[in-house]
């Protein structure tokens, strides 16, 4: 067991989205959706850009780590949101909510540093071209793509631990569809002021500085990328950035609103729809993002089409 000194709680329970029977019947079949979308999406990429040599490039082995990380993200949230949807006791033990909570943040922090890994491999091939596969060689890719899981894992413990060790002797509703760490100190009969102070202060190290040197990468990419003569090589260069930059934006814009405000009052509707989005919404529009936006992923879409039918005519 891993409950802290002085906790009398055993279990919680999980609010969740709503209370109407009515709205939990439709979002249950919503999330179902979205969840199998999410899954069957993330899957697809892995799959083609493992299958198809012209996707064996720094770029895409990094898209295949995010979306590996991605399946899990929602994972490790949705099953159980979608049991609460329709359940009469909505409850989670005290172990599996801190397994939860650490799974979430491990992946979460793992996230915010993949996205900077990618920024620093498009400001590679875009403003340095003639030396790209000589700087993102598969050695040094490995070492970045696993420096950013570790990365999210020691995140992880910290704030794990710095919550895990208050005392919680009830009330013992969360009033969110998973345990989150800022929910939780709510739950404590201590003072989380520390507790807060430190959750702040990783959310600088995981997603603000990654964040501050994304937009500086892009200052730099946007530079270079002006100075290309044509439209066409402009235009082009842009497009290999765009999905990122989406995919930045949509993710680290919702991990602000939760984690960005010590000492703060939380506004349970707002942060709900908040970390829906980061963690269920975002991980389904990657996959469509990317094979939307991208001709490569595209083009091996339709290669393979092409196959599947020529195989089964022959």
């Amino acid at each position: 067991m891993i409950i802290s000194n002085f906790t009398t709680v055993d279990k919680f329970i999980l609010i969740g989205l709503t209370n109407k029977q009515d709205i939990k019947i439709m979002l249950f079949i919503i999330f179902l959706l979205c969840y199998i979308v999410s899954l069957f999406g993330n899957i697809v990429i892995i799959w083609i850009s493992s299958i198809n040599p012209r996707l064996n490039t720094p770029m895409y082995f990094f898209l295949r780590n995010l979306s590996l990380l991605d399946i899990w993200y929602t994972s490790s949230v949705v099953p159980k949101m979608l049991i609460n949807f329709l359940s009469v006791k909505k409850t989670i033990s005290f172990d599996a909510c801190f397994i939860q909570l650490f799974i979430h943040l491990s992946l979460g922090g793992a996230e915010c540093y993949l996205l900077l890994m990618m920024a620093y491999d498009r400001y590679v091939a875009i403003c340095s071209p003639l030396h790209y596969t000589n700087i993102m060689h598969p050695v040094l890719c490995i070492k970045m793509a696993t420096a950013s899981w570790f990365g999210g894992i020691a995140n992880s413990i910290v704030q794990t631990f710095n919550t895990l060790h208050l005392p919680f002797c009830g009330p013992n509703e969360i009033n969110h569809f998973f345990c989150e760490a800022p929910i939780l100190l709510e739950l404590a009969c201590a003072d989380t002021s520390f507790n807060k102070m430190i959750i702040f202060l990783c959310a600088i190290v995981v997603a603000v500085i990654p964040f501050f040197f994304i937009l500086i990468t892009y200052v730099n990419i946007i530079s270079s990328i002006m100075k290309i003569r044509t439209t066409t090589g402009r235009r082009k260069a842009f497009s290999t950035c765009a999905s990122h930059v989406t995919v930045v934006t949509l993710f680290y814009g919702t991990i602000f609103i939760i984690y960005l405000r010590p000492g703060s009052v939380h506004v349970s509707n707002q942060d709900k729809m908040a970390t829906l989005f980061y963690s269920v919404i975002t991980p389904i529009l990657n996959p469509l993002i990317y094979t939307l936006r991208n001709k490569d992923v595209k083009s091996a879409l339709r290669e393979i089409t092409r196959t599947k039918i020529l195989n089964q005519n022959m």
